[in-house]
C-alpha cells in the first residue's frame, strides 16, 4: 500500500488540493533527506517546525505516511495531557489514515494482536502513568526487538522537556520519554511545534535539541502574526479595550453580528473566545458579566440593541460571503437571543467541555490554561483576550493566539485586547518571523531575543549553566584582548580614520572585523557573531556603526577603554549593532603590540539567549 498517496488522495477528494500539495511537498523533503537516509541503528532528533494552528497535524499525517512508505512499522504520537486534545487526535488518525493499526492507550491488546501485520500508530497523552505503561510495553515486547520506532511529539516544547534540569534531576514525563526514546533499538523522534523556543535553547548534550529543522510554509488562507501583529501599524481587526466606554457589550454585540452573518451565510459556527485569566474565580465572573449583557440585549431588542448593531455593521466586512443586509442581521439576532441559540460555556480544570460543544451554532467559550495550547476552535471569529503576567513568556503566549487559522474571515476577525498585551503579541511576531527567517536560511544555531521584561520560555527548562543572556545596549569588551592577524585588520581598516566620528558599513564587514579577534571567556565572540547573523537573516543589507580610533596609548587593565565621549557617542544608536576598535600602542602591556581592541553594543532593550555548549 501507498500510504502516502493514499493519503492525499483523501485530502485532495475533500477539495483541499493546495493542502495536499503542502503535505506532499513537507513529506517528501523530510522524506528524502533525512528519514531516507535514517541507519535503522542511531537515535537521532529532529523539528517539524509551523505556525500556530498553521496546519502541523496534516503535516505530521503526512510524514507519518512517508515514514511508512519507507518502513517504519511503528509509531508513537505525542499529544499533551489534554484528555479532549488527544481524543480529538486519536479521532483524526482513525479518520484520515488508512491501512494502519490504530492503537489508543488501552489498546496493549490490539498492538500485540497486530504484531507489526500492519504499521502501527499509538496516540498517547504525555501523562506519566500512560508513558511509563507504553514504554514498559515497547521495550518488553519481542517483536520490537530489531524494529526502529518513530516518535512525533506534537507540542514537543509543553511538557517533554526535563523541567528539573537544575535540580540535577530528571522530571518523569521526561524520563519516561528517554526510557521509549532509548529503549528501542532505533528512533528517529520528530518533534513538532509553533513555539520552538525551550527547543533551541537544549544543549545538544541534553538530547534534546535538534539535529536537524524543517519549516512549512503556510497556506494562502492563514491568518497569523502578520495579520493580527504586522511590524508597524495597529490593523482595524484589533480594538484596544482601554478604548471602549462598555467593552463586554461591545464584544458581545459584535459577536451576536457576526454569528447572524455566518448562519444566514450558510455557516455552521461562530465562536467568541474570552481568555481573561487562569483563575477559575475569574472564569466564573466573565460568565456571569457575557449572562448580563445578553440579558440586557434581549430586554432592549427593539432600540438600543438594534441601534448597537447598526454601529457595529458598518465595521463588519465580510470577504468570504456576500454581507446580509441590516434588516436580515437583525432579525437573526433576535431569533439567537429569543430562542436561546446560543451556549456559554466554560473550560477549566472544574468543568469539562467537549469538542462538540462548540462545534455549532453562536458560542462563547471562556476559560484560561485549557484554551492555551492544541485545542482548535473552528470558526473563531471574536477574541478578548486580557490575560497578564508578572514574568510574561512568549512561547506561552503566543501559544494563547487561537485567532490564527484558515477558517476565518479576515473582513469580520475582531481581537479585544489591552495596548500593553499586543504591544507584546507583536514582540514576539517579531522575534517568530526572526527564528523562521534563521531557519530557511539554514541557520544551525539559531538566535532567540526579546525586549527585556519578556522571556522566551519558562526558567526550569534551560539549564543555567549553559544558557547565557547578552544585554543589548551593554558595551561588551575582552580583559585580555588577542588578534590572529593584526596586519589583516590594520587592512580592513585602512580605509576608515580616526577623525571621523563613526562610519555606517554592512554587518557583514563588522563580522569580517571580528574573525581576526580570538575568543576569550569574557569576550563571546560566537554569540556576538551569531546574533549579527539573526540581524541579517532578516535584513541582508543590514547596517551596523564602526568607530576607529588608532594609537591610543592606554595601559592593559584599564576596562573598557571608551574614552568618555565615545562611550557616549556609540549609545546614540540604540537600534544598531555597534562596533568600536581601539588600536594600542602597545607600549602599556599587551605584549608590546599594537593590538587591535574590539567594543561591541547589541541594540538596546533587547535580551539575547545563547547556548554554550561544554566544549566552548
Amino acid at each position: 500500500m501507498q500510504y502516502l498517496k493514499t493519503y492525499l488522495k483523501k485530502i485532495t477528494d475533500r477539495g483541499n488540493t493546495k493542502l495536499a500539495e503542502s503535505i506532499e511537498k513537507t513529506a517528501n523533503d523530510v522524506g528524502n533527506k533525512h528519514i531516507k537516509t535514517f541507519s535503522f541503528s542511531s537515535h537521532e532528533i529532529g523539528l517539524l517546525l509551523g505556525n500556530v494552528q498553521s496546519g502541523k497535524t496534516g503535516q505530521m499525517f503526512g510524514i507519518i505516511c512517508k515514514a511508512a512508505d519507507l518502513g517504519f512499522p511503528v509509531f508513537v504520537l505525542l499529544t499533551t495531557d489534554n484528555v479532549v486534545l488527544q481524543q480529538q487526535t486519536l479521532d483524526r488518525v482513525k479518520t484520515d489514515l488508512d491501512g494502519f493499526c490504530i492503537c489508543g492507550e488501552n489498546d496493549a491488546a490490539l498492538f500485540n494482536e497486530n504484531s507489526l501485520m500492519d504499521p502501527v500508530i499509538i496516540v498517547l497523552k504525555k501523562n506519566v502513568r500512560m508513558l511509563k505503561l507504553w514504554a514498559n510495553i515497547l521495550n518488553s515486547t519481542g517483536f520490537m526487538k530489531g524494529n526502529p520506532l518513530f516518535i512525533i511529539d506534537d507540542e514537543a516544547d509543553a511538557a517533554s522537556l526535563n523541567t528539573l534540569v537544575n535540580r540535577n534531576r530528571q522530571s518523569s514525563i521526561n524520563k519516561y520519554l528517554d526510557s521509549i526514546k532509548n529503549g528501542a533499538s532505533s528512533t528517529l523522534y520528530l518533534q513538532v511545534t509553533g513555539t520552538p523556543q525551550a527547543i533551541f535553547l537544549q544543549t545538544l548534550a541534553s538530547g534534546w535539541h535538534p539535529y536537524f529543522t524543517y519549516y512549512f510554509q503556510p497556506g494562502d488562507a492563514y491568518l497569523g502574526g502578520d495579520f493580527f501583529f504586522p511590524s508597524s501599524g495597529k490593523p482595524d481587526c484589533v480594538s484596544f479595550l482601554e478604548k471602549l466606554k462598555m467593552p463586554m457589550r461591545e464584544v458581545v454585540v459584535r459577536h451576536l453580528l457576526v454569528s447572524a452573518q455566518i448562519l444566514l451565510s450558510g455557516g455552521k459556527v461562530s465562536n467568541c473566545l474570552f481568555h481573561p485569566s487562569v483563575r477559575v474565580a475569574v472564569h466564573k465572573k466573565i460568565e456571569g458579566d457575557i449572562q448580563k449583557e445578553l440579558k440586557w440585549c434581549i430586554e432592549n431588542l427593539d432600540a438600543e440593541l438594534k441601534n448597537e448593531l447598526s454601529r457595529q455593521y458598518a465595521d463588519m466586512n465580510p470577504s468570504r460571503s456576500q454581507k446580509c443586509s441590516l434588516e436580515n442581521l437583525y432579525a437573526k439576532v433576535k431569533e439567537i437571543l429569543t430562542g436561546n441559540q446560543f451556549r456559554v460555556l466554560v473550560m477549566n480544570g472544574k468543568n469539562d467541555v467537549e469538542s462538540s460543544d462548540y462545534e455549532a451554532g453562536c458560542n462563547f467559550v471562556v476559560g484560561g490554561n485549557t484554551l492555551g495550547r492544541g485545542v482548535t476552535f473552528p470558526g473563531l471569529q471574536t477574541i478578548y483576550y486580557t490575560r497578564t503576567s508578572k514574568k510574561p513568556q512568549a512561547d506561552t503566549m503566543w501559544q494563547h493566539s487561537r485567532m490564527f487559522g484558515y477558517d476565518r474571515d479576515p473582513g469580520m476577525m475582531k481581537v479585544y485586547i489591552d495596548e500593553n498585551l499586543y504591544k507584546l503579541f507583536a514582540d514576539i511576531n517579531a522575534t517568530n518571523n526572526s527564528i523562521i527567517a534563521q531557519v530557511e536560511k539554514g541557520i544551525e544555531d539559531v538566535k532567540i531575543y526579546y525586549p527585556e521584561g519578556l522571556n522566551p520560555t519558562r526558567k526550569n527548562v534551560l539549564d543555567n549553566d549553559h544558557v547565557e543572556i547578552i544585554s543589548g545596549g551593554t558595551n561588551y569588551y575582552p580583559f585580555n584582548p588577542d588578534n590572529d592577524s593584526i596586519e589583516d585588520i590594520s587592512k580592513l581598516l585602512e580605509a576608515f580614520s580616526e577623525t571621523e566620528p563613526y562610519y555606517q558599513v554592512s554587518l557583514r564587514l563588522v563580522k569580517e572585523i571580528l574573525a581576526h579577534i580570538i575568543p576569550s571567556p569574557d569576550f563571546k565572540l560566537l554569540a556576538f557573531c551569531s546574533v549579527i547573523d539573526t540581524i541579517l537573516s532578516e535584513h541582508p543589507t543590514g547596517q551596523g556603526i564602526l568607530i576607529i580610533r588608532r594609537e591610543r596609548n592606554v595601559a592593559q587593565g584599564t576596562g573598557a577603554l571608551l574614552s568618555p565621549n565615545d562611550w557616549q557617542l556609540g549609545g546614540t544608536f540604540t537600534d544598531k549593532v555597534v562596533l568600536t576598535m581601539y588600536q594600542v600602542t602597545g607600549t602599556k602591556g599587551w605584549g608590546g603590540k599594537k593590538l587591535w581592541v574590539p567594543n561591541i553594543k547589541l541594540p538596546s532593550n533587547t535580551m539575547y539567549y545563547d547556548v554554550i555548549e561544554e566544549d566552548a
